[in-house]
């Protein structure tokens, strides 16, 4: 059987692969299989990492709307009751919003969460 070397479709392949590793340090983009080796970690944190900023923007929404409302004179957990209870369907990302920039709208949102807490505690206690 005749030796196959490639020739041109090795060459497209590695530069792609060295285009891919544009920017890296030393040998990391001037080898072949160096940066290939780069390249296919990086494109694994970058698998990884999509779903992680999910994760990471969730938890910094909760940390900012916790602070917010507790200067509010409510937990997290107790301002989101009462929303539920008060019918607002604001998001997490929206809430998070309000609280960074419209600190007064945030106010006014945390005070009718309080006042639907109140008043399904009246309501409870009641019958």
């Amino acid at each position: 059987m005749a030796r196959v070397k490639r020739g041109s479709r090795r060459a497209r392949r590695r530069k792609k692969i060295l285009k891919q590793a544009k920017g890296y340090y030393g040998v990391k983009s001037k080898g072949h299989r160096i940066a290939k080796q780069a390249v296919d970690r990086s494109l694994a944190f970058s698998y990884r990492d999509r779903r992680q900023r999910k994760r990471q923007f969730r938890s910094l929404w909760i940390v900012r709307i916790n602070a917010a409302a507790r200067l509010n004179g409510l937990s997290y957990s107790r301002l989101m009751s009462g929303l539920r209870l008060a019918g607002i369907e604001l998001n997490r990302k929206m809430l998070a919003d309000l609280a960074v920039r419209d600190a007064e709208g945030f106010a006014a949102v945390a005070t009718a969460a309080r006042g639907a807490l109140e008043a399904g505690a009246g309501s409870a206690s009641s019958s």
